[in-house]
């Protein structure tokens, strides 16, 4: 049971109106978004007969997103939530109900490719719901740090019980059925959201030189976040490819949805712990920290699942292992964030977010191929190689986390007045 104090801290943040309906309108779209791969990955290979395909395909789709998403935080920052969230939705809706078409009619599987690749504009709602928590926020610096770490939880939360339910629903009733209730809840979920019309945040003032300063990416800290996200994304990626795998050659596939929810609760247990903190280290201190632990935990997976230690053993290290994500997350948001200003906060926030999702592509595709070749538990030496390679990357561009600086082409913009535009958190 949650502590009267944890529930006291983060109740007021809905002391603004509208906060809660925005919230829970968000949170299905972002269920959708959980269910969608551990339901794709279990549609194809029963229906296909391979985690392979079954991982390239959903490979081709995030890859597709990881290009969109940016173009769809680019519109957001110049017409509002509403104006864009509403199409892009309904848009999305089409080509999910194209793949489940051609999987039903035995189609080639390059179609399968096609389908999943063209669901590519779904808007980003945990970055918007973000944005709003800043509006709502904007003069109270706690309480943006709080919302911070409570929308991290919420994202674990999701990813806690979308794989469940997918497999439940997956398992119970037809391998189809994860796919459609995610197609279902991501388009409500997202039309919702874009009613909230009182608590959408005002588009900034814009000039024509704004327009001058092209990608979020010119900064080089950005650039050296976004490539460890891309090595995180592999850690997800990777890691939910394997259990699937490693639960089915045990004969408990059906286990899998409730081990993967394991690692999100960890994760989401860590957040909401995270957000009650008072940060004492400047940020980038925190997130090399945060990787090095992230490295350090990884390896308990990796030695239960070579180690024959059975599920039990597993579904503990999995948890252990999210412990680290979430913190490491919301630093390293914190950081993008400072250093741009809110006129790029959408596009900016969705390159990160990019990052993450070509990571996990290129994680998911790498495990469905070791699931097929190797011993099951092997799979999971790439989560824990992934997780290094984060700590690396993060340590070799140290000096840009340690001195963030406000966006190339921001005059009189610093990095503590772009923290009081902007939300200081994650997806």
């Amino acid at each position: 049971m949650p502590s009267p104090a944890l529930l006291a801290s983060y109740r007021r943040l809905f002391a603004a109106p509208g906060a809660a309906a925005f919230t829970l309108a968000g949170l299905l779209g972002r269920l959708a978004l959980s269910m969608y791969g551990v339901s794709l990955v279990v549609l194809l290979s029963e229906r296909r007969g391979s985690y392979g395909l079954a991982g390239a395909v959903s490979a081709a789709g995030l890859v597709f997103g990881a290009i969109g998403m940016p173009l769809i935080g680019r519109l957001v920052d110049r017409y509002g939530q509403a104006r864009v969230t509403v199409p892009a939705a309904l848009y999305s809706a089409v080509p999910m109900a194209a793949l489940l078409l051609c999987v039903h009619l035995g189609a080639p599987d390059w179609t399968l490719f096609l389908s999943s690749a063209a669901c590519s504009a779904m808007p980003n709602l945990g970055g918007m719901a973000r944005s709003r928590w800043a509006h709502l926020h904007r003069d109270d610096p706690a309480a943006r740090h709080l919302a911070n770490s409570f929308e991290q939880a919420l994202d674990e939360l999701c990813f806690m019980a979308g794989p469940v339910l997918a497999m439940l629903l997956c398992t119970t009733l037809a391998p189809e059925a994860g796919m459609i209730a995610t197609g279902a809840l991501g388009t409500v979920g997202a039309l919702l959201f874009a009613a909230q019309r009182r608590t959408e945040p005002p588009l900034p003032v814009r000039d024509s030189a704004e327009r001058r300063h092209g990608s979020p990416l010119r900064a080089p800290g950005l650039r050296v976040l976004v490539l460890t996200f891309l090595a995180t994304g592999m850690v997800f990626g990777a890691t939910e490819i394997t259990t699937v795998a490693y639960a089915d050659a045990l004969g408990h596939k059906a286990t899998a949805g409730l081990l993967l929810a394991l690692v999100a609760g960890g994760s989401c247990v860590a957040g909401l712990l995270f957000g009650l903190l008072t940060p004492r280290r400047a940020p980038g201190t925190r997130f090399l920290l945060c990787a090095a632990a992230m490295a350090a935990v990884l390896l308990l997976p990796l030695a239960a699942g070579l180690g024959g230690a059975g599920l039990g053993a597993l579904g503990v290290a999995l948890f252990a292992a999210g412990t680290a994500t979430a913190p490491t997350m919301v630093t390293g948001m914190t950081l993008v964030q400072e250093l741009l200003p809110r006129r790029q906060f959408n596009e900016g926030m969705a390159m990160a977010v990019s990052g993450i999702v070509v990571g996990i592509s290129a994680g998911a595709a790498l495990a469905g191929t070791v699931a097929e070749r190797a011993a099951p538990g092997t799979g999971y030496a790439l989560p824990a190689a992934a997780a290094g390679l984060a700590l690396l990357i993060a340590l070799a561009g140290r000096r840009h986390l340690t001195a963030p600086k406000a966006a190339e082409g921001s005059p009189g913009e610093g990095a503590a007045e772009n923290a009081e535009q902007i939300v200081s958190g994650t997806l």
